[in-house]
This record gives structure tokens, C-alpha cells and sequence, in this order.
């Protein structure tokens, strides 16, 4: 397992419950246009919020609100219809694991991809994870050559 998900003892803090508290962030804030800092302080009510890694989601919430246009510049090649079509929900879930993708090379190519898959099993619409690991596929080709390359061998 890799110290991305692994949680530090009973009760403790990890990332995926981070992008989780980040996805319902960035969907409220395309359904409601709320300002991030409401986001985080509605967030922090959250029953996952205590398990999650609060640095961590708030570094997503914060990036991926941030850079939604340049985001939604990078996906556009990879959907099949325009970027408003999307679902909210897999909009939100693409925007996370872009933003992963393309800004953060701490994560791997692979995690980034199965995490955004991993949310849309669990948030999305039937099959979508299906949707959302061909597109990250994709991005992750075209954001990391050299990673996506070496691991394709």
C-alpha cells in the first residue's frame, strides 16, 4: 500500500478521505459559485473531515478552485463534449486528479488516476469511473511523458 492511502494508526489522517472532503468542496462550488474559505469552514462539519489530512485538503480545495480554467484548458482535449456537459460530479472528480497530474509530481501518475477512478466508483454515475480513467489516461500521456513512458515499458 502506498503512504498516500495508508492511514497513521487508529483514527488517523489520509488522503483519500482529503480528496473526498475536496470533491464535495469543488462540486458545491460549481453548483452554488461559494467563495473557498466558505467551502472549507462548512467543510470542517464534515463527519470525515477529523479522519482526513487537513493540510492536504485544504492545499486541493485551494488549488484545484484556483485553477479550474486552465484545468478545464487541459481536459477539453480529452472529453468527449464540452466541458459544461460534464457531469458536475465527474467534472469535479477529473478537476481533482488533473490538478494532481499537472501540479502536484509528489503524487504518482498512477495513484492520481486510480484515486480520481476510486471517487467516481463512489460518487459518480454508473460505469463514469470508466469515463473518468480513460480521460486521465489521457492527460496523464500528455502532463508526464517521462513517467507514463517509463512505466509503459
Amino acid at each position: 500500500m502506498s503512504n498516500d492511502n495508508k492511514q497513521a494508526g487508529k483514527g488517523g489522517k489520509n488522503r483519500r478521505k482529503s480528496r473526498e472532503l475536496a470533491l464535495k468542496g469543488v462540486y458545491r462550488k460549481f453548483l452554488n459559485d461559494l467563495p473557498v474559505s466558505q467551502l472549507e469552514r462548512d467543510l470542517k462539519d464534515d463527519e470525515d473531515y477529523a479522519r482526513a489530512d487537513e493540510e492536504y485538503f485544504h492545499q486541493l480545495l485551494r488549488g484545484v478552485t484556483e485553477h479550474i480554467p486552465e484545468l478545464d484548458d487541459r481536459l477539453t482535449q480529452f472529453v468527449d463534449r464540452g466541458i459544461p456537459e460534464l457531469s458536475p460530479i465527474e467534472h469535479a472528480i477529473l478537476c481533482i486528479a488533473a490538478y494532481e497530474l499537472i501540479y502536484d509530481p509528489s503524487i504518482p501518475y498512477r495513484v492520481a488516476i486510480n484515486e480520481g477512478v476510486e471517487l467516481a466508483k463512489r460518487f459518480g454515475g454508473t460505469d463514469g469511473h470508466k469515463y473518468v480513467n480513460g480521460v486521465l489516461d489521457k492527460l496523464a500521456a500528455e502532463a508526464r511523458p517521462a513517467e507514463f513512458a517509463r512505466s509503459s515499458r
